[in-house]
């Protein structure tokens, strides 16, 4: 583990002279690539810096103990020297964390799509409680929340919502929301109130640059007409909805809330190429099963993950076994608990998994 910090630490040096160069500060792709390179080791490279000081107090510590110190002094060195050996065993937790192998898609905005499932009616609204949740986490959390297509029903749920979520580290925060997600209450339909269970799912894609993924015209068939329906900006005026087929995977986006054949061929791109990534990436993800084991919320997209109970006022996370007895505060975008619960669940199954391994 040291060796793999010192080489860290080295690379980080390196780094901070190679940004002061001329010749890579007029290169900005260049300098670009490094300045996310250096800020992502910068957390690992503070806390190693500190542990090579912690154990540098620790050795000093005990060399003053060895010596003949009077009782008050003596006191001291041994407080001091128990509160150093703490933070030592923190810190190395901390480092094997932070050497974990990083998600390349951690630090990227996503495309969420949220769906009413199972339950008609009663599936579409609890589509958008979930709409409005995490309109309110991302809020929180100061991220941007662009409704890129929605299909509502008549009375005001989502049959489908897709939104753009852009902001710092979004994908790492939202990546294990993937999955379907279970509602039991009475429906406001019900006159006998009993308790219906209904589901939505949802789907959490890394926006895919240019660069990572190169979609060839020539593969995406192009298909203009009238919008129509909820959401419709020009219904049977103009004809500016655009549905894009990509014929080798056959995935297949529409899009017709935006003002223009332009705009709305724009967000389909968006949605299409992150769709053929997140496609890519799940055929490969398969092929290395030890992987897909230690991840959560990254898999069968089938799999119920959570079940939020009204009468109960209870959410419960499946996968790790989280219970939290407060459904009104979850739904109202604080899911802070949840997110980091999966965090470290998921950062304890990697470092099992890589001490096993």
């Amino acid at each position: 583990m040291f060796d793999q910090l010192q080489a860290v630490e080295d690379r980080y040096e390196e780094l901070g002279e190679l940004l002061s160069d001329p010749t890579v500060v007029t290169d900005n792709k260049r300098f670009m690539e490094l300045s996310k390179e250096e800020a992502n080791t910068r957390e690992t490279v503070a806390v190693y810096r500190r542990y090579k000081e912690v154990v540098q107090g620790i050795a000093d510590a005990e060399e003053l103990l060895s010596e003949n110190l009077d009782d008050d002094m003596a006191e001291m060195a041994k407080e001091e020297l128990h509160e150093l050996k703490d933070e030592k065993e923190e810190l190395e937790e901390k480092m094997k964390i932070l050497l974990l192998p990083k998600d390349p898609n951690d630090d990227k905005n996503i495309i969420m799509e949220i769906r009413g499932a199972a339950g008609g009616d009663e599936a579409a609204l609890f589509a958008g409680d979930l709409f409005e949740m995490y309109q309110s986490y991302a809020q929180s959390q100061g991220w941007r929340f662009e409704v890129m297509e929605a299909n509502i029903t008549g009375i005001g749920g989502y049959k489908e919502v897709i939104v753009m979520i852009s902001g710092e580290n979004v994908y790492s925060k939202l990546k294990y929301e993937n999955g379907a997600h279970r509602v039991q209450r009475v429906p406001s339909t019900e006159s006998q109130g009993r308790v219906h269970t209904s589901t939505a799912t949802v789907v959490v894609l890394p926006e895919a640059e240019d660069v990572e993924i190169d979609l060839d015209d020539k593969d995406i068939r192009v298909d203009i007409y009238h919008a129509s329906g909820a959401g419709g900006q020009h219904v049977n005026k103009t004809a500016s909805a655009v549905r894009l087929t990509h014929e080798p995977t056959g995935i297949v986006v529409a899009m017709q809330d935006q003002r223009s054949q332009l705009q709305n061929r724009e967000k389909a791109m968006q949605v299409l190429r992150a769709r053929v990534y997140d496609k890519i990436q799940q055929e490969a993800q398969s092929e290395y099963d030890a992987n897909r084991k230690s991840a959560i919320g990254t898999g069968d997209r089938s799999e119920r993950i959570r079940t939020y109970n009204f009468p109960q006022n209870r959410v419960t996370d499946h996968r790790i076994g989280l219970t939290i007895q407060q459904l009104d505060r979850i739904l109202s975008g604080e899911l802070d608990d949840i997110v980091d619960a999966l965090i470290i669940y998921d950062q304890t199954q990697k470092l099992e998994n890589m001490q096993n391994g």
